[in-house]
């Protein structure tokens, strides 16, 4: 029995650890940015999630899709299933084929994913001088320091140091390996104008968008998250019933 109840406080340790490790991320030495939905008790601030949405939808969604994001998933943003049809609405999707065996295109709807930009990679590297831009739903787990590399990528433009020749197409970025980037820098000052008159500063824009790429990489983290906090509070007062009726019964064997 003694056995038994330090294997149950020992599981709940480490269940502990796995979580904290898991959501403090490991940002190297990029700068640290104030995240809401960092550590475990982490949640995504919804008005910076719409926000977000809002630069990649009038900023990076001409270069980049969300392929694998659903529109109806942005019920968890706070919309309204009235503003995800109307948000699906402005995007068109491959429809039936028509009476004569041809492709037709409509609307789409809240059940279908974000429309890539280009029909295919081909089209998309001459578009953009043989670069390929990636698509966004899961770049924040993709790279190595997550949502801070993210921000300090967009944020990371400079003029190049005197004497560094660019490559043609290059723009040099103090983030991004080798420091040469054939993305332009996407972001400027008062590039959007947000509904809730936020400045759109380069920081604010870049935080917001890398808020909603973090969540669209992972919708339901959120709910994965309180139910490991509920597992592990189970198996805590669990662990604790067990300690006081060892305790309880060893007594009685003992007296």
């Amino acid at each position: 029995m003694k056995n038994f109840t330090r294997i149950i406080l020992l599981t709940g340790l480490l269940v502990f650890l796995g979580l904290s490790a898991h959501a403090a991320g490991n940002s190297g030495s990029l700068p640290k940015q104030d995240w809401s939905f960092k550590g475990l008790f982490g949640t995504f601030d919804r008005t910076e999630l719409r926000r977000g949405l809002q630069v990649y939808r009038e900023v990076c969604a001409a270069c980049h899709g969300l392929r694998l994001l659903r529109f109806e998933k942005l019920e968890g943003l706070g919309f309204t299933k009235e503003d995800i049809k109307v948000i699906a609405s402005n995007y068109e999707v491959e429809g039936d084929l028509n009476s004569e065996g041809e492709p037709t295109t409509r609307p789409a709807e809240p059940k279908d994913h974000f429309v890539s930009p280009y029909p295919n990679e081909t089209a998309a590297r001459a578009a953009n001088n043989g670069a390929y831009p990636p698509d966004q739903t899961l770049i924040v787990k993709a790279r190595s320091g997550g949502a801070d590399y993210i921000h300090a990528l967009l944020t990371g433009y400079q003029d190049p140091p005197s004497g560094l020749n660019l490559s043609q197409g290059m723009y040099y970025n103090t983030v991004f390996s080798g420091n040469q980037i054939a993305m332009a820098p996407p972001l400027s000052e008062g590039l959007v104008e947000y509904p809730d008159g936020t400045p759109a500063t380069v920081h604010q824009m870049a935080h917001d968008v890398t808020t909603f790429l973090a969540w669209a990489s992972d919708p339901e983290a959120e709910e994965r998250r309180q139910m490991g906090i509920m597992v592990l509070l189970y198996v805590l007062i669990f662990a604790c019933i067990m300690y006081v009726l060892n305790r309880r019964l060893w007594k009685t064997v003992k007296g």
